[in-house]
This record gives C-alpha cells, sequence and structure tokens, in this order.
C-alpha cells in the first residue's frame, strides 16, 4: 500500500512542500530503501524511526519498504522527516486511514523512545502550510508557540509519536495551540546612555545613524567608551514591527536559536561576534547553508569591535548585504540567499598602539604603519559606512562630574519622531511600486536621492568645494546628503540647510588623508 504525507523541507529562510510517499510491500525480502536526494540526518531517520516505533508499540510488518521525498531533484537536510516518515508506514501498514491526513502537515523529529523533539524553521513551514492551503499542522509541542502566530492554520503540538498517532487516526489528542497575541516590546532603556559620560558627539552620531539607520564606524583609542556606546544603541532603536517580526524570527527559527515556547522574536537582535568568527559564521555558509552572524542581526545591530582585525576576505563580502540587505550563498549545487539588512556599528583604533593623535604624545607608530593599519579597510567598504565618527579618550573632569548625560528615553523620543516623518514621506513610494526599498533615509539612491535631498546654492557651492578638496568620491557625496536629510528630520525641517550639510561632513572622518 502506498501512502502520502506531506511535509517540508528548507531552502534558505523559506520552505518548500515535498511529498514523502511510502510503499509497504510484503512480497519479496525484507528491505529498506531510501530515494529523493535525501542528505544526512534524513537517510540517518531509519534507525531512529524504526526504533521509535518499537518502543511506541507499534509492530510493523516484515515487508520491502521504499521511501520517496518528492521532488526528487532538491535536496533535503535535518531531522524533521522523522516523524512523517512513521506517520507514513503506520498508513501503508493500515494503523492509520489514510482520509485522516487530508490538509495535514507533519513535522518533527524522533528520539529512540518516540518523543517527538523540536526542529528548526518551523515557523517557514508554517507559513509555507496556510500558503499550500494546508489548514492543520501537527508539529512538536516545543515548536507551536512558534507556528501558532500563522494565521488560517491550526496548530496541534504533539510529543510522543504515539500521541501524533492517536491524534491523527481520529482518537483524540491534544488541543489545538492558541496563538500568542503580537505586542511589540517596548523599547527599554536599559543600559541607558544616561550613564555614559561625556562623549556627547559621538552619542549625537548615534542619535543620527539610528535616525536615518545609518551605517556607523566609532574610532578611538582604547578605554574612549566604544563598546559601551555600540551596546545602548538597541535601547533606542524603534520597536520592531510585525512584518519585521516575522523576518527576524524566520532567521533564528531556521538557525534554531528562537527560544523555545517564545512564537516570536519582539527585540531588535544585537550581534557581536569576535574578530577571529569564521567566514561562514559571519557570511552563512558551511557544508549544509545556515544564516550567519549578518543574517541573525537582520532588522537590528551587527556591531564588529576592532574591525581592521577582521579577515579581508571576510569583511569584503560585507559588501553586498550592505548595498542589498541580502548575503547570497552559492555553491555548486546551487545557491540561496539569506535576508542581511542591519544597522552596521563597528569601532577600529586610529592606529596599531592605538593612540595616533593623542595629545599625550603616547603613540609609537609611524605614519606609514598608521596608512598599513587602516588599509586592511578597502575604500568600497568605508565607503558603504555612511559615518566615520572619532571618539576621544574622555577627561577626567567628565569621568568625575556626578551629572549624567542625555538619556537614552529622550533620545530615544527624538529619533522615533525622524522615523515618523521618514515613514509618512516614504511609504506612498512602496505603496506604488513594491520592487521600491525605502524606509530609512539610509536607502535612499538614484533619484529618490535627488528627490528628496535637494539643495539650495548656498549648500551645494559649500559642498562642492568640500569634494574637490578632500576628494571625495560620489558613493561618499550620496552619503553625505542622506545624513544631511536626517540631521533635517530630526530638526523637523523639510529642506536641508547649509548647517546640516556641515554636520554631515563632520560625520566622515576617514575622508580626510593622514597629515605628513
Amino acid at each position: 500500500m502506498i501512502s502520502r504525507v506531506f511535509c517540508a523541507a528548507l531552502h534558505g529562510i523559506e520552505a518548500f512542500r515535498v511529498t514523502l510517499e511510502t510503499d509497504v510491500a510484503r512480497s519479496g525480502l525484507p528491505s529498506f530503501t531510501m530515494v529523493g536526494l535525501a542528505e544526512g540526518a534524513v537517510r540517518e531517520a531509519r534507525e531512529r524511526v524504526f526504533t521509535a516505533l518499537r518502543n511506541a508499540s507499534f509492530k510493523l510488518p516484515a515487508a520491502r519498504i521504499i521511501i520517496n521525498l518528492a521532488p526528487a531533484d532538491r535536496r533535503k537536510e535535518g531531522s524533521a522527516f522523522d516523524l512523517p516518515m512513521a506517520i507514513g508506514l503506520l498508513v501503508s501498514s493500515g494503523l492509520i486511514p489514510p482520509e485522516k491526513l487530508s490538509g495535514c502537515l507533519i513535522a518533527g523529529e524522533l528520539s529512540l523512545t518516540g518523543e517527538v523533539n523540536p526542529v528548526p524553521g518551523i515557523l517557514p513551514t508554517a507559513i509555507l502550510a496556510a500558503k499550500n492551503r494546508f489548514t492543520r499542522l501537527v508539529c512538536p509541542a516545543a515548536n507551536a508557540a512558534e507556528a501558532a502566530v500563522v494565521e488560517g492554520l491550526t496548530v496541534y503540538p504533539v510529543t510522543t509519536l504515539g500521541e501524533a498517532a492517536a491524534l491523527l487516526a481520529g482518537q483524540g489528542g491534544p488541543e489545538p495551540a492558541q496563538p500568542l497575541s503580537f505586542a511589540p516590546e517596548p523599547i527599554g532603556f536599559a543600559p541607558d546612555f544616561a550613564e555614559v559620560k561625556g562623549q556627547e558627539h559621538a552619542k549625537r552620531a548615534i542619535e543620527i545613524a539610528a535616525a536615518g539607520g545609518h551605517n556607523l564606524l566609532f574610532l578611538g583609542p582604547p578605554g574612549s567608551g566604544k563598546t559601551m556606546l555600540a551596546q545602548r544603541i538597541p535601547t533606542v532603536l524603534p520597536p520592531l514591527g510585525f512584518d519585521e517580526t516575522l523576518e527576524t524570527s524566520a532567521v533564528y527559527s531556521v538557525a534554531g536559536l528562537l527560544p523555545a515556547g517564545k512564537g516570536l522574536l519582539t527585540r531588535r537582535p544585537f550581534r557581536s561576534p569576535h574578530h577571529t568568527v569564521s567566514h561562514a559564521g559571519l557570511v552563512g555558509g558551511g557544508g549544509w547553508p545556515r544564516p550567519g552572524e549578518i543574517s541573525l542581526a537582520h532588522r537590528g545591530v551587527l556591531f564588529l569591535d576592532e574591525l581592521p582585525e577582521f579577515k579581508k576576505q571576510t569583511l569584503e563580502t560585507l559588501r553586498q548585504p550592505l548595498e542589498d540587505g541580502r548575503v547570497t550563498i552559492s555553491r555548486a549545487s546551487g545557491s540561496l540567499s539569506y535576508p542581511a539588512d542591519f544597522m552596521l556599528v563597528a569601532a577600529m583604533n586610529p592606529c596599531p598602539c592605538g593612540y595616533y593623535g593623542d595629545t599625550r604624545g603616547r603613540c609609537i607608530c609611524s605614519e606609514a604603519d598608521v596608512r598599513r593599519y587602516r588599509s586592511r579597510l578597502s575604500g568600497p567598504l568605508l565607503d558603504r559606512i555612511d559615518m566615520h565618527v572619532e571618539v576621544p579618550a574622555v577627561a577626567y573632569e567628565d569621568l568625575s562630574t556626578r551629572a549624567s548625560g542625555e538619556s537614552s528615553a529622550a533620545m530615544a523620543g527624538r529619533i522615533l519622531a525622524a522615523r515618523a516623518i521618514q515613514a509618512e514621506r516614504y511609504a506612498p513610494l512602496s505603496a506604488e511600486n513594491d520592487a521600491i526599498r525605502c524606509r530609512a533615509n539610509a536607502d535612499l539612491s538614484g533619484s529618490l536621492l535627488e528627490t528628496f535631498c535637494a539643495l539650495d546654492a548656498e549648500s551645494r557651492s559649500f559642498l562642492r568645494r568640500v569634494m574637490e578638496q578632500l576628494a571625495l568620491s560620489a558613493r561618499a557625496y550620496t552619503r553625505i546628503l542622506r545624513i544631511a536629510r536626517t540631521i533635517a528630520d530630526l530638526e523637523a525641517e523639510k529642506n536641508i540647510a547649509l548647517p546640516h550639510v556641515a554636520e554631515a561632513i563632520n560625520c566622515r572622518v576617514l575622508d580626510r588623508k593622514i597629515e605628513d
């Protein structure tokens, strides 16, 4: 008897439907054959499934068993096929009526004792089920909250193989999982910018970067507070919207990092990989590709401390996601892409010893050393970082003062107001053309830049002189206009004025040459 059970496989952060066909023939010698480009854990499922069936008190006849995973031309990886495979064997053996599986998609890993363990990627699987008009999803209980957020789908959480078999046979089972109501988590102000002594210029740069979604590079000596500042950036970013939450949660679901029992991520991620991270760890990939740190930072902040210490080849791969908001991983067997729309915040020393420009004369580096150190960061990569800001050592007077700096709450209020202006400005564009990806000023390019960043005669003349003196690139020109637009939005000004342009230029200190 041939049975058909519907399940899903992952490709990137999206799932595709798989039809698991099982044929149990009692004629011929007992054997087991699996076809359909099954990889790794899928092929190992045989031992898990048969042991789980036996320990769950199901007795299968000695037979010739063939399992086919269709479509046969797409690779399948992971342990989510265990439960569908076991159910298929029970249906083909006559223990579950085949009509009971109508409109049902199944996913889950089995332990040897028959317990159903959680699997990664349930959220994309649930989205696929809803799109393909499945009405029921049977999945591990630990994944149920994650899957239940998808509308139009009844999710049944199961803990054991016996429970799943009874449910599908119509003999009773668990109640459907109730979807958790989505409520954006309010901005939390801990740790708070009020704890940062001094560094008002750096805090102003963070406010501009957060308001416009700009990438930011801190340049300063050891101990100046670069990491301390970066860690507080999530406290002033706007809360996640529902669509952003779904996108971010899907990445974490595929990576197996979504907290158990929690339907969705409700706070913007903050990722801070060490500079020894591998290429696959940062960008994504591996034998069977998985999301890297840049995708785990999607809709949040990616903080790279000691930026020049990262491998140059690894840093260069950031150029595509910084431009497109996605990263593409190519293999001989095909390619896939992950979302990687993040705010990059990086930090570096001004020179190898860290004290270049220190008025106390502690720097021991030559000008050649400084140039060599900074050359680890290519021009094209630096051009994609909108803002380069100096973070000097904190003066004793600032450290010893009892007065608190400006709080995260005050900064967040201005940032949310500026973001609201941008949302109102750019929402009609996306409504008219789905191809336009413009949510904040950092996304402006081409004709949109000319439309929304028009300068008056005085500002144009000033910017032309600066461009000629500093020999700035076209990409630097674009960045200056974007930053100026954000500064104007923070002041609720409709038009960009000369002070906005001047402050924007001061936010790009690496455009200046090292003086001889």
